[in-house]
């Protein structure tokens, strides 16, 4: 279903994943670029470690988890 005034834009925030957006969707960086993407939903990369910013490419899945006795 598309965004209108009558139905917002839906983004669903993860605990250790990506924020995901229905799209289409307009992101601008810090420098100003702006990226489009036309998908359906698309995944925002919070962790820092994709390779294809802003795009989420679930690098965070290999991320390792601290030892909870240190």
């Amino acid at each position: 279903m598309p965004n209108t005034p009558e139905r917002p834009r839906l983004i669903h925030v993860q605990r250790d994943g990506p924020i995901l957006i229905e799209g289409p969707v307009e992101v601008v960086d810090e420098n100003g670029q702006v990226t489009v993407s036309r998908r359906f939903t698309v995944a925002i990369c919070t962790c820092r470690r994709t390779r294809t910013p802003p795009w989420c490419d679930t690098s965070h899945r290999r991320r390792t988890k601290r030892d909870e006795t240190s």
